[in-house]
């Protein structure tokens, strides 16, 4: 059986992979695991602006109640406001309903511990345990039953601790805002009017059936024409939970989170708070970045793909920045995840006091050309790419070829009978040629 926990919580369609019963189940098994021997343990529950997401809150708060849980409602609100409100509502746990940037079909539910914090494997294995297993869990009767409550403040708490993140005001940028339909319509839009910039805005109601439909940080083409047409200093696009941010500038041109990574560890390096002199990245980080921050002196650390890779590598040597290229970044200084408006909100203090384009700050870093070719292989052999002598020497051969200019990275896929083969290098045509040539040679000895 597949495991129920993914790299993200637990996801599926919604009312078909992620039915009310697995919502409730998880409710029970969630509660009982976080605040086992907690009197009465308080449970922030929170949610993006999916059609879904009111079904799964109610049975997913019926299972928590149900073993005496009280749950804290705190509605549509971004992914990263659970994990800072847990902590700061002194909650035993959050809960987050969000399929973040997946299409509208699905949700998710994902857990928070008091700290904030993503649960590690070992957690999530035994809530599944629960589950698979059937335990039998505590069922009080009477007054030992919880309660849902809704905390109208939490939007209003959760905005006063982003307006802390950053020391200057806003007045004078004009930014564009595409909120994704989602859960930073609710936050992001008061956020920025707030701190004086003026404010253009795109998908900034919660509408559920809309969310993440050609727009938000996967699809940053609408937010690129409003920009232009508006004249804007910068545009910033989330997603559905809020937890992403891709930026574009004043010409239209993406910024990613490669580019942001760059521009935000710089400026914390010249105020001295770039901690332990390091940022940490995956391995699907452009290699501009690492030369980049390599030129400035920057060290820079590699995890698998996956945002919960770069929180744990960032805990373990106190590092203040780390991230994906798709615009997950976490300031670790301020919360325990991604979290999409504290990146708008540094990228624009950055823009504001260095009185530079965002365009300008970006040059900061040139994203390198990057091929990626699908080498098909059988099923039984996608790991074995390394034990080849011939693969293992056309890599060092390729890498060796290219002197720290590019780089070859071999991924086997996780659910099909391939091998991704990606190279990076100045010169596109010749990568090109590198990729697929590994990529053939790979198929010709794991096939």
């Amino acid at each position: 059986m597949t495991r129920l926990f993914g790299t993200d919580g637990v996801r599926g369609v919604a009312n078909s992979e992620l039915s009310p019963q697995l919502a409730f189940d998880l409710g029970r098994a969630g509660a009982y695991v976080l605040t086992e021997n907690t009197h009465k343990p308080k449970i922030i529950v929170g949610k993006d602006s999916r059609i879904s997401g009111d079904m799964l809150e109610c049975a997913l708060s019926a299972g928590l109640t149900s073993v005496g849980a009280e749950v804290i409602s705190v509605g549509i609100i971004p992914t990263p406001a659970v994990a800072y409100l847990t902590k700061f509502y002194k909650a035993d746990a959050g809960v987050m309903i969000s399929a973040s940037h997946n299409p509208v079909e699905y949700n998710g539910i994902k857990f928070f511990n008091k700290d904030g914090y993503k649960l590690p494997d070992d957690v999530e294995d035994k809530i599944e345990k629960i589950i698979t297993d059937r335990y039998v869990l505590p069922s009080p009767t009477g007054t030992g039953i919880g309660l849902r409550k809704e905390y109208e403040n939490a939007h209003r708490d959760y905005i006063e601790f982003l307006k802390s993140t950053i020391d200057v005001d806003l007045k004078g940028l004009k930014i564009v805002l595409d909120c994704a339909y989602g859960a930073s319509s609710t936050i992001a839009p008061i956020l920025f009017k707030e701190l004086g910039a003026d404010v253009v805005l795109y998908g900034d109601k919660p509408e559920g059936e809309k969310i993440n439909v050609n727009c938000g940080s996967t699809h940053p083409q609408k937010l690129q024409d409003l920009v232009i047409k508006n004249k804007a200093d910068v545009g910033f696009a989330f997603d559905g939970d809020a937890d992403r941010l891709i930026a574009v500038d004043e010409k239209g041109n993406i910024v990613d989170g490669d580019h942001i990574m760059a521009i935000c560890s710089i400026d914390l390096k010249k105020q001295n708070k770039l901690k332990n002199n390091t940022i940490v990245a995956t391995v699907m980080s452009n290699i501009g970045l690492d030369i980049a921050l390599k030129e400035r002196g920057i060290n820079i650390i590699k995890t698998k793909v996956g945002d919960r890779y770069v929180l744990e590598e960032m805990i373990k040597g106190n590092y203040s920045i780390g991230g994906e290229q798709s615009g997950h970044i976490i300031f670790l200084d301020f919360n325990t995840t991604g979290d999409g408006e504290i990146t708008a909100l540094i990228l624009s203090a950055i823009i504001k006091k260095s009185n530079k384009k965002l365009s300008e700050l970006a040059l900061c870093m040139v994203s390198y050309p990057q091929v990626l070719i699908n080498a098909k292989v059988k099923n039984e052999l996608k790991y074995k790419y390394m034990e080849d002598q011939d693969i293992k020497r056309e890599i060092e051969k390729l890498e060796n070829e290219m002197k720290e200019q590019g780089r070859v990275l071999i991924r086997p896929s996780g659910t099909e009978p391939l091998v991704r083969v990606m190279v990076e290098g100045k010169d596109h045509n010749r990568i090109n040629q590198m990729a697929q040539e590994l990529a053939n040679l790979i198929e010709k000895k794991l096939s």
